[in-house]
């Protein structure tokens, strides 16, 4: 479901219907959205987006450039409650973001200049259903030492969704427990582990949650064969 052609087609937004329709973005918020992240551009170079969770594995935009990347200032937070895709209203799961402080390992993608307005779409209708989070322009830090400005999601404290505690031991239950439309919210995690390791890379944080997911799983009944 998430691919290319689910978003292009409509069908990806279409899977979020059961959300209340207040939480929803509407196209034209989204694109409304894009404008204005575009408006704050800081320069006219080329256009970058920083992955630090499933952008990593599956960036569904396409991209001519592909760095590891360091984003100072900024840390990986499971802080979004998820109702949709891997969880649902009545089992909750989190959803990644950044939250200030620290600094984030990841992956920085150049988008392809000659189609960079439909890439941009693309993106911004993948990541911006509900408003979630606040689209950001940041100095990122490539592998060779350059510095680009690139697009980073970070949370947005006020949306309804944000949830302050997002401490490995706290949220681990939960997520163990989530799954929805999309697969389950402890497969996202093993495959965001997985996906710094392909890079040589770890994160504190996602290696906790993991061994706290790992416990929370080995507490669940078996399934039957």
């Amino acid at each position: 479901m998430l691919n290319r052609n689910a978003i292009s087609s409509g069908a990806y937004l279409e899977s979020f219907d059961s959300l209340p329709s207040e939480m929803l973005w509407t196209q034209a918020r989204i694109d409304a959205s894009l404008a204005q992240t575009l408006a704050a551009r800081p320069d006219n170079g080329d256009v970058w987006v920083f992955a630090y969770g499933s952008l990593m594995w599956n960036p569904v935009s396409d991209f001519d450039c592909r760095r590891i990347a360091t984003l100072h200032g900024w840390h990986r937070s499971f802080c979004i409650r998820l109702i949709a895709g891997r969880g649902t209203p009545e089992q909750p799961g989190r959803m990644l973001a950044l939250e200030p402080g620290g600094c984030t390992e990841g992956v920085a993608l150049r988008l392809c200049g000659a189609t960079l307005g439909e890439e941009l779409r693309i993106l911004w209708i993948r990541e911006m259903v509900t408003g979630a989070y606040r689209p950001t322009w940041a100095a990122v830090t490539l592998d060779d030492g350059t510095q680009v400005q690139a697009i980073a999601f970070v949370a947005e404290p006020q949306d309804q969704q944000y949830e302050r505690d997002a401490r490995a031991a706290t949220i681990a239950p939960a997520m163990a427990m989530a799954t929805g439309l999309f697969g389950s919210n402890a497969e996202y995690v093993f495959k965001l582990q997985h996906a710094l390791a392909d890079c040589g890379l770890n994160d504190a944080y996602v290696d906790e949650l993991v061994d706290e997911l790992a416990k929370q799983q080995a507490k669940l009944p078996e399934q039957p064969a």
